[in-house]
C-alpha cells in the first residue's frame, strides 16, 4: 500500500514540489522550443508549402487532442509524477522519430507518426504538470501558476538563443533534437521525484462530494474558461508555430532573424509571467487578462503592419499579451481540489482545439493571402477572449 502525506504538505516538502515542477516545465518548453526553432528548416527540407507545413504541424496537435482526455484518468490513477514520466518518454521518442525523417528528406507523411507520437505524450504531459502546479500555488494560498508557466516560457527562450545559433552553424536537425531529447529525460526524472506523490490518495477522500457527480463537460463555467484557455492557446500557439515563418517569408529576413523575432516572443512573454503573479494577486484575474489579451491584439497588428523593426516590437507586445490566459485558465479550472482532475482535462482538452485547428487554418491563409496577413486571424481571437473572461473569476472558498 502506497503512503501517503497530510493533507496540508510541510513547507519543504511544497517547496521541493515547486521547485521539481518548475524544472519539469521548463524542460517541456525547452524541447518544444528546439523543435518549433527547427521549423523553417523543415519547411525548406521537405519543400513544403505553407499549406503543407500547416498539415505536418496539425500531427502534433492531433496527437495532443487524443492524449488529453485521458491524461485527467491517468493522473487520477497514477499521480503527478508518474504520468509525467510515461508521457515524456512517448513525447522524445516521437521526436526522435520527427527528426529521423526529417533528415531523411522523405515525404512530409514520414515526419509525421513521430510528432503525433510527441503531441500525445505532450498532451498528457502538460495536464500532469499543471495539476501538480495547481497543488503546489493552493498550498502556499497565493498565484503561482504563472511562474511555472514562466518557467516553461523560460526553456523557449533558452532553446530559441541556443538554436540561433545552431540554425547559424548549420547544425543537423537529428543531432541538436537527440540531445535535447537525452538532456530533457534526466531533468524529468529529477523534478518529478520532487513531486507531492500522495495527494490523489488523499484529495478524493478529503475533498470530493460523496455519491455521484457531475461530468465537467456539462459545467458552464468550466466550459467558458475552456473557451478562454482555446483563445490563449491560440494566440501563443500560432506564434509559436509560426511567427519564425512569417518574418522570414513576409518581412524577408534572414531564417536566423525569424528565429530572433520568435525568441523576441518568448522572452517577453515569459516576462509577463514572471510579472504577473503580483498583478494577478492585487488587480485579480479579469481585469488583468483584459490588458493582455487587447495587448496581444495591437502586437498583432504591429508585426503584420509595421516594418520590421516595429514588428519585432509587436512580437514584444505580443508576447506579453499572450503570458497569462493558459496558467491563469489552468488556475480557474482548478478553484475546486476536488473536480480539479475532471475540470483541468476538460479545459485542457478544448484549450489543445485551438493547436488542432490553428496549423491548418493558418496554413490555408498563407496559401491565399502570406503568411504575415494570416496572422491577423490572432486578433480575432482574442476579441473572442474578452467576451468569457468573468468565467475565471475565483469561485468562493468554502468554509
Amino acid at each position: 500500500m502506497p503512503a501517503t502525506l497530510p493533507l496540508a504538505p510541510t513547507p519543504a516538502h511544497t517547496a521541493r514540489a515547486r521547485n521539481g515542477d518548475l524544472l519539469v516545465f521548463a524542460v517541456n518548453g525547452f524541447s518544444m522550443a528546439a523543435w518549433m526553432s527547427r521549423v523553417p528548416d523543415v519547411k525548406e527540407m521537405l519543400a513544403l508549402t505553407p499549406g503543407q507545413l500547416g498539415v505536418v504541424l496539425l500531427a502534433v496537435s492531433a496527437g495532443a487532442l487524443c492524449g488529453l482526455p485521458l491524461a485527467g484518468r491517468a493522473t487520477h490513477r497514477f499521480g503527478a509524477s508518474l504520468a509525467v514520466r510515461l508521457a515524456m518518454a512517448v513525447a522524445m521518442s516521437g521526436l526522435v522519430l520527427a527528426a529521423v525523417g526529417v533528415e531523411a528528406r522523405g515525404s512530409m507523411f514520414w515526419v509525421m507518426p513521430g510528432l503525433f507520437l510527441f503531441g500525445v505524450g505532450n498532451g498528457v504531459w502538460d495536464v500532469s504538470q499543471n495539476l501538480e502546479g495547481t497543488i503546489v500555488e493552493q498550498a502556499l494560498g497565493r498565484a503561482i501558476m504563472p511562474w511555472f508557466h514562466a518557467a516553461w516560457s523560460g526553456g523557449t527562450v533558452v532553446a530559441s538563443l541556443i538554436s540561433v545559433l545552431l540554425v547559424w552553424l548549420r547544425v543537423p536537425v537529428l543531432l541538436h533534437i537527440g540531445v535535447v531529447a537525452a538532456l530533457t529525460v534526466v531533468a524529468v526524472l529529477w523534478g518529478t521525484a520532487q513531486y507531492l506523490p500522495a495527494f490523489d490518495e488523499t484529495s478524493d477522500t478529503a475533498s470530493a462530494p460523496a455519491g455521484p457527480t457531475r461530468s465537467a463537460w456539462t459545467e458552464t463555467r468550466t466550459l467558458l474558461i475552456g473557451v478562454m484557455v482555446l483563445a490563449a492557446a491560440f494566440t501563443e500557439g500560432t506564434a509559436n508555430d509560426w511567427l519564425a515563418v512569417a518574418f522570414v517569408e513576409g518581412h524577408h529576413l534572414d531564417k536566423a532573424l525569424g528565429v530572433v523575432a520568435l525568441a523576441v516572443f518568448l522572452t517577453f512573454m515569459t516576462a509577463g509571467r514572471i510579472v504577473g503573479t503580483g498583478l494577478l494577486d492585487r488587480y485579480g484575474r479579469v481585469l488583468v487578462l483584459r490588458i493582455l489579451f487587447g495587448s496581444a491584439v495591437v502586437g498583432c497588428l504591429l508585426v503584420v503592419f509595421g516594418s520590421p523593426a516595429i514588428a519585432f516590437v509587436g512580437a514584444a507586445i505580443w508576447g506579453v499579451g499572450a503570458s497569462l490566459g493558459f496558467p491563469v485558465g489552468m488556475s480557474a479550472a482548478a478553484d475546486d481540489p476536488g473536480r480539479a482532475h475532471a475540470r483541468l482535462s476538460v479545459v485542457a482538452t478544448i484549450g489543445y482545439t485551438a493547436f488542432l485547428a490553428g496549423p491548418p487554418l493558418l496554413g490555408f491563409l498563407g496559401d491565399h493571402f502570406g503568411m504575415l496577413r494570416a496572422l491577423l486571424v490572432v486578433g480575432a481571437v482574442s476579441l473572442l477572449a474578452l467576451l468569457v473572461l468573468p468565467a475565471a473569476r475565483p469561485l468562493p472558498r468554502s468554509s
